[in-house]
This record gives C-alpha cells, structure tokens and sequence, in this order.
C-alpha cells in the first residue's frame, strides 16, 4: 500500500510543477478575488510580429466612466473645418498609451498623412469613410459602420472623415503621436 500512496504523491507534485511551469502566465495570474498587484507576463512575438504595449493596471486608479453625450468637446489645435476631440485618456504628444475622440463634421474629412504610431480606431457614431494611400478619393472610401473597427499601421498613408452626417471615432495609441499630411496642406476639408 506505501508503494502507491509515494507513486500518487510524486504524481500530484510533478503535475503542480508542469501546470506552473508549463504556462508561465497562469503561474503567475492572481487568484479570482485577489488584488492585482503585478502585470502577468506577457506574449512573446512570433515571426513577423511586433508586440504593442497596452495601459498599465495601475493599483489604486479610480474607476473612470464618460458619457458620449456630456463630453466638452474642443477644436483641434489649428483646425478651422470644425473637427473637435476630446482626450480621455493619457496625451497623445506624450510617451505611453493614449485614447481621444473625434468629431467629424458631415462634409468634412482629413486628407492623406500619416502616424508615427499604430493607432485602433472604432466608430461611436455615423458612417465614417476611409481610404488608403496618397491620392484623395473621398467618392471611393470604405464605409464603416457603429462598432466597427479600423487599425493604421504606423506610416500608413491614409485619408478619413465623413461625407453626408456627422461621425464620432473612438481612437487609441502609444504615444508620441502626430499627423504628418503628405501634401504639407492643412490636414482637414471639405469632402466633397
């Protein structure tokens, strides 16, 4: 009987040390209900990959809501077609992760530039019209709907905005952040 009993044991040791070890980050993951008090560790790259860092999980932050409908809007810093934003989270000409939200008038688009950083976008609001590349062809841009998401690549040439009624995109990045539009113009206009 002593014989299975030490097999068993071994067993049960060996198995709690390849479940720990076997995926490291779950070996270090909390508990359900325990504070977070460290970042587990995260994924490694595969080939071709590159890793983007997301906000930190700060102990002690406040719970932060906004609503959609009592945001203060502002105009953009030198913008005079009407697009507003709203920075909801960090500062986009600063390092780290940040998250604004545009406000496109109806007619009104950016023309093509481009990020120094990979930028997520998702629209709140209205159909908002986007397209590729150097040339501005607000008549052949991509609808895209409430919900719907878009990623720019860091100096993706691109061009975006609305076309027949307003639209409000929810757009998120690792700072520094810029525009740099590719015809050295202003960076907002008419669309049509």
């Amino acid at each position: 009987m002593r014989r299975p009993q030490m097999v068993f044991g071994a067993l049960s040791v060996l198995a709690m040390l390849l479940s720990a070890c076997g995926n490291p980050e779950r070996a270090d993951a909390p508990a359900p209900g325990d504070p977070v008090t460290a970042a587990p560790a995260g994924p490694i790259a595969g080939p071709g990959e590159r890793l983007v860092p997301t906000p930190t999980a700060e102990a002690g932050r406040p719970i932060l809501r906004v609503k959609l409908d009592e945001l203060e809007w502002k105009p953009i810093e030198g913008d005079t077609s009407g697009v507003q934003q709203v920075v909801v989270e960090g500062n986009p000409s600063q390092p780290g992760y940040y998250l604004v939200i545009n406000k496109f008038p109806a007619g009104v688009m950016s023309r093509p530039h481009y990020h120094p950083d990979e930028r997520h976008a998702i629209v709140l609001r209205g159909t908002w019209y986007t397209d590729e590349g150097d040339v501005f062809r607000p008549q052949q841009a991509i609808p895209m709907k409430v919900g719907d998401y878009m990623r720019h690549p860091a100096g993706g040439h691109h061009y975006d905005g609305a076309l027949d009624e307003e639209v409000i995109v929810a757009i998120s990045g690792m700072g520094p952040s810029g525009s740099t539009v590719l015809d050295g113009g202003a960076r907002f206009g008419k669309s049509r």
